[in-house]
């Protein structure tokens, strides 16, 4: 992979993008739309009553020129787009719901992935009921690909500019995935999946009269929506299925915690929690941890040891290194 060709790619693309979001008098984000669709139609302008005009027009030639001359694969154009989308939310803040999860949360869940499903030779599905513009799902798909998997992916998310930016993305890196405009607890895919994953929305679910038909579901006032959404996603998952979630680190003391752990005692097994480095959050009341669930079957059993894990830090090499060996020992003796 070429940093080189990803930086000088950003500040091309970027400078497309101004073009575009000045041209248009439009957003950052629906300018990156613009721009996407620009390059999925061969670099093509589009141009549509004139706009944009044909200085700009000329401008965006030159850039697409030079862009064409680079050869970028899946994950270098995924990296890309992640770091053109961070630099949006600099310019146009989003709600913390709807911040990219960072890539090193990412590789963790592709490091867990290959560990619960070592098998390279049966196909992958995975599903993110929250996937917002996606980065989280490609990093697993693009990947997984690289080692070997032939994985495949399915994400909802109720976002309208979320999920657009999310299909364009997928076109863009090529990745592997169906999409799905819906509000994720009212919508299923059409099929199970091998395993679950989500940077899940923290906070209430506004819909009682749909929160009620969940177990996990608060029997006073509204609903904690990432309960909702971990149990609306394990019912998609095949049995002996995992589902990896990063959840608020206080999730079993949460004031809702007796209905989450009331409907894992019935559904799944609770295989592990890794609590993420302080330095991922901005402070304590944010931080999350990955959870480990696994659906009930023939092939599953509750660990005789859950793996409780801190990752210190992802920054320090032999930090990680130790984790990976820690985490590797204890599937091996438990699952």
């Amino acid at each position: 992979m070429s940093v080189e060709s990803v930086e000088s790619s950003f500040h091309l693309n970027l400078e497309a993008i101004e073009l575009l979001q000045n041209a248009l008098t439009t957003s950052f984000f629906e300018a990156y739309l613009e721009q996407v669709g620009n390059i999925l139609d061969e670099y093509n302008v589009q141009v549509i009553s004139d706009v944009p005009d044909t200085q700009t027009v000329e401008k965006l030639k030159t850039i697409y020129q030079e862009l064409q001359s680079k050869n970028l694969e899946s994950e270098e154009i995924r990296k890309l787009a992640q770091l053109l989308l961070l630099k949006g939310t600099q310019s146009e803040p989003v709600q913390a719901n709807h911040q990219l999860t960072p890539d090193s949360i990412g590789f963790l869940f592709v490091y867990l992935i290959e560990q619960f499903y070592p098998n390279k030779k049966e196909a992958l599905s995975i599903l993110d009921v929250g996937v917002g513009t996606g980065n989280l799902l490609f990093t697993l798909l693009t990947n997984l690909k690289m080692s070997g998997y032939d994985s495949r992916g399915f994400g909802i998310d109720n976002d309208e500019l979320l999920i657009e930016i999310a299909a364009a993305n997928n076109q863009w890196i090529q990745a592997n995935a169906t999409l799905i405009h819906q509000d994720a607890l009212q919508q299923e895919v059409p099929e199970l999946v091998d395993v679950a994953v989500s940077d899940l929305p923290i906070g209430y679910y506004p819909i009682d009269s749909i929160a009620y038909s969940f177990e996990t579901a608060s029997k006073q006032g509204h609903s904690y929506a990432h309960h909702l959404l971990v149990e609306q996603a394990m019912k998609q998952v095949r049995e002996n299925g995992f589902g990896l979630f990063l959840l608020p680190s206080n999730f079993l003391e949460s004031d809702q915690s007796e209905y989450f752990k009331n409907w894992i005692g019935k559904s799944a097994y609770l295989q592990g929690i890794i609590q993420l480095p302080d330095e991922l959050f901005k402070n304590e009341a944010s931080h999350k941890s990955i959870v480990i669930l696994q659906n009930k079957g023939t092939e599953a059993k509750q660990a005789d040891q859950i793996l409780v894990a801190q990752l210190a830090s992802l920054k320090e090499p032999q930090k990680v290194a130790h984790f990976f060996t820690e985490v590797t020992a204890w599937k091996q003796a438990n699952i």
